[in-house]
């Protein structure tokens, strides 16, 4: 029998395997790392009110709230089932993934510091530069005063509260815990144009004279474990957008099928290597989670956390660019132009991974690689 129609005959078993559509080929199902499938098996509620969210940002950042409430937090015993969570989220929808990673970070960031928070507030986490800007500390314990611009802040219109990075006066940056609601903080406008995360605009925010409460000591911020993890859980984001897109073309292929239209065997190889690619990505995010529970990540003589986190974010990095890659050749325009769920999947995606800065993250891992920061 040729693969074809081996594939057209299978075709609707496997539509029967999947339990009807949801936009992914199949149920709203989990991104699985290392769990047993049936520790996975009552998370189809949460997909579902994610799906239903989709675009809706404040109904997203609830949904953040709550699973901020219950889900893992990283080197705590279960990374990996965090890393699926968020992979789980971000496969259903990447804009999704973009609102619950980064206030799941920053009550990690908070809870690592010892500092005190509140589960029912909306985090931001806002560390990038820009240049000419500059966000200054002043003062010091609980007299800190934020003034300057922050780039990049998303959704700090819409969020409660923040972990800022400033600078303070020893030339050093550290971390601080600010109400974005206080008089002193002003958000622009964003001039977002992007065709990808069109609902989560990046602009700046301005502090004047904002009290903000420290986070951790000087330089803590940038130097703790928790700084390679947090790196590490926006890849499983990554990689579970990744896994979105493949589960679209997977879902085509089973459609034409259907529709008498056979996947020829350059069809088929494509969805071989995406589910290579996938793979070896999920393993090695697997094993990394586990050597973050386990405390040895990190601890080998001449290697660090931070070194690691580099090379599983380029991994990732490039398994998400080789699936768009490899999607978007194989089906062509039709789907970009037309199918609203896949167009707004790959532009998100797109930009989110983007985030990895390429070349200039492996000249970092590079340069790390060369002091001996390696395993070979």
């Amino acid at each position: 029998m040729a693969v074809g129609q081996a594939v057209h005959k299978k075709a609707d078993q496997l539509h029967s395997e999947a339990g009807g559509p949801d936009g992914t080929g199949g149920p709203l199902r989990p991104v699985r790392l290392a769990s047993p499938p049936e520790d996975l098996a009552g998370w189809t509620p949460l997909l579902q009110a994610v799906q239903r969210s989709v675009g809706d940002v404040p109904a997203l950042l609830r949904l953040a709230a709550d699973a901020g409430r219950s889900w893992p937090r990283p080197g705590e015993g279960n990374t990996a089932l965090l890393w699926e969570l968020l992979a789980s989220v971000t496969a259903v929808d990447v804009a999704a993934g973009r609102v619950f990673e980064p206030h799941l970070d920053a009550l990690a960031i908070l809870h690592q510091a010892g500092a005190p928070y509140g589960l029912d507030r909306t985090w931001g986490v806002f560390a990038a530069e820009g240049p000419g800007m500059l966000l200054r500390a002043e003062g010091s314990g609980p007299g800190v005063l934020l003034t300057g611009s922050k780039p990049w802040c998303s959704l700090a219109g819409l969020l409660q509260h923040a972990v800022v990075t400033a600078h303070t006066g020893d030339g050093g940056r550290a971390a601080f815990a600010v109400d974005l609601k206080h008089s002193g903080v002003a958000c622009d406008e964003p001039g977002w144009i992007a065709r990808g995360l069109r609902e989560i605009p990046s602009g700046t925010v301005h502090f004047d004279q904002v009290p903000a409460a420290a986070v951790g000591t000087a330089g803590w911020y940038f130097s703790r474990p928790g700084f390679a993890w947090g790196g590490m859980g926006v890849a499983a984001c990554w990689l579970g957008g990744a896994v979105g897109v493949a589960r679209d073309y997977r879902r085509a292929l089973l459609a034409g099928a259907d529709a008498g239209r056979e996947p020829d065997q350059l069809a088929l190889a494509s969805l071989g290597e995406v589910d290579r690619i996938l793979a070896s990505a999920l393993q090695y995010l697997a094993r990394t989670a586990h050597a973050i529970d386990e405390g040895s990540l990190g601890t080998e003589e001449g290697r660090s956390a931070w070194s690691e986190a580099l090379r599983v974010r380029g991994t990732v990095a490039a398994a998400v660019e080789r699936v768009l890659h490899l999607v978007g050749s194989n089906r062509g325009p039709a789907p970009l132009a037309f199918d609203e769920q896949y167009a707004k999947r790959t532009a998100d995606l797109a930009l989110y991974v983007r985030q990895h800065h390429g070349g200039r993250d492996d000249a970092h891992l590079g340069a790390l690689t060369l002091k001996g920061d390696c395993a070979w």
